[in-house]
């Protein structure tokens, strides 16, 4: 009835709990038990860079962390190997459940010690509102279990509340990797460029490259949908290559069209796995040799959690990316954990910001924070790029917090090659516009 490694209940102790508090809740309607699945990302790729038996002290440390922010009549259990479960009886009202799911969440985000490295976990957390309704015990699992399943195809590191529509999207998963290994050959994967603007001028500073994918059948898919599984079935490396070499070679052709004007940049995501491979300096080597670019301009962009993972390994392989010839972008700064001792050991020339901490708040202010991570960068010999401008007075207040560039809707959507070759060559008075309109 209870799992070996943290004497939590097992997934029959626990599903036999779920039965009693349903049939409690169908007695009192006061009570509204609501279902978590908590399933750890990567932790396979944890378990083999540290080994099974540091794996094990990991999860102790995860179960006990979870089990101090609980009350005693909620109940924590270990279902599988990086997968725990909860039935949430003490908070009642949808606000406060959500609210103790990201309380949950942030639990597992502060960084574990193993000898003189820190590990940091996150978790894909599904969760199932109780809607006071006959159900079985199974389906209500089943529910969270979809909503983990969804948090996790979107990037993980999230909370998915369940809803019904999520039953439709169940799509064939063999099917889909199948059609996914034959979509760079077919010239479905898509390139999209979104405009990154120069906050001084409003000029057009460059791009960032976003892969879509043109499914015959489902329609365009975001990344969201399926780079979790390129990155399972090990496609993540040829199609980040595609991109990176489909991103340059556009970028040569901007530039040569541009020539007497200072060069733009484009900005290329760049996953754990292609961080990780010694190949990654020889695939980026091979793509400058195909394509003259101007140095510095075409951009890798790495989050912050990434380099983190393995930051001496990091520290590495991002020098010699900058010995070639390529930027070096600091993505979703603010929301990992890297310390200003590793943060000035890294070669980034950019950080972006995350757009949490460049949206106004309710009262109508920015995050206090913001004006301390763009000191801290100019610091640091970094420019500055935030996420998220949505409005043209988001524009104004970040440049007079001395912020460079910005990227969001209030400058356009990701858009195709043609068309941000007409932003850049034939409609540079658009920009202008919005200049003069600010002033």
């Amino acid at each position: 009835m209870h799992d070996n490694l943290t004497g939590l209940p097992n997934r029959e102790l626990f599903i036999d709990r779920m039965e009693a508090a349903f049939a409690y809740a169908r007695s009192d309607p006061q009570m509204r038990p609501s279902i978590m699945l908590i399933d750890l990302d990567r932790f396979k790729q944890v378990n083999d860079s540290v080994g099974i038996a540091v794996g094990d002290s990991i999860l102790l440390t995860i179960a006990r962390r979870l089990g101090r922010v609980l009350k005693p009549q909620d109940t924590l259990a270990r279902l599988s190997g990086d997968q725990f479960a909860l039935i949430l009886m003490s908070e009642k009202e949808p606000a406060r459940i959500v609210a103790f799911a990201e309380t949950m969440r942030r639990t597992l985000r502060a960084p574990i010690a193993f000898n003189d490295r820190e590990i940091f976990i996150t978790a894909s957390i599904g969760l199932a509102l109780s809607e006071n309704q006959q159900v079985r015990t199974e389906e209500v699992l089943k529910d969270a279990e979809l909503a983990m399943y969804y948090a996790k195809r979107i990037g993980g590191d999230r909370i998915e509340i369940f809803k019904p529509a999520m039953r439709s999207r169940k799509t064939d998963r063999l099917t889909m990797e199948s059609e996914l290994r034959r979509a760079i050959e077919r010239e479905e994967i898509k390139v999209l460029y979104q405009p990154i603007v120069r906050l001084e001028d409003r000029a057009i500073a460059g791009f960032e490259a976003l892969a879509r994918w043109d499914h015959p059948k489902m329609g365009r898919l975001s990344p969201a949908e399926f780079i979790s599984i390129a990155e399972e079935i090990g496609l993540i490396v040829d199609l980040g290559l595609f991109v990176l070499d489909r991103t340059a070679r556009q970028l040569a052709q901007w530039q040569a069209a541009n020539k007497g004007r200072e060069p733009i940049f484009a900005s290329v995501n760049v996953s754990s796995r292609q961080l990780l491979r010694h190949d990654l300096i020889q695939d980026l080597r091979s793509v400058l040799a195909r394509h003259t670019v101007a140095r510095g301009t075409l951009k890798l962009e790495i989050t912050e959690s990434l380099v983190m993972e393995n930051p001496e390994h990091a520290a590495q392989i991002l020098s010699r990316v900058r010995e070639l010839g390529a930027g070096l972008s600091m993505d979703d700064f603010g929301t990992g954990h890297s310390s200003l001792a590793y943060l000035q050991r890294f070669p980034f020339d950019t950080i972006k910001i995350d757009q949490s901490f460049v949206r106004t708040t309710p009262r109508g202010t920015r995050p206090v924070i913001l004006r301390s991570i763009i000191s801290m960068a100019h610091d640091l010999g970094m420019e500055v790029v935030a996420e998220g401008a949505e409005t043209d007075s988001d524009a104004v207040e970040l440049y007079q917090l001395g912020c460079e560039y910005a990227q969001g809707f209030a400058f356009g959507e990701p858009m195709s090659a043609e068309a941000a070759r007409d932003l850049l060559v034939e409609k540079p008075a658009r920009i202008r516009a919005l200049k003069i309109a600010s002033e």
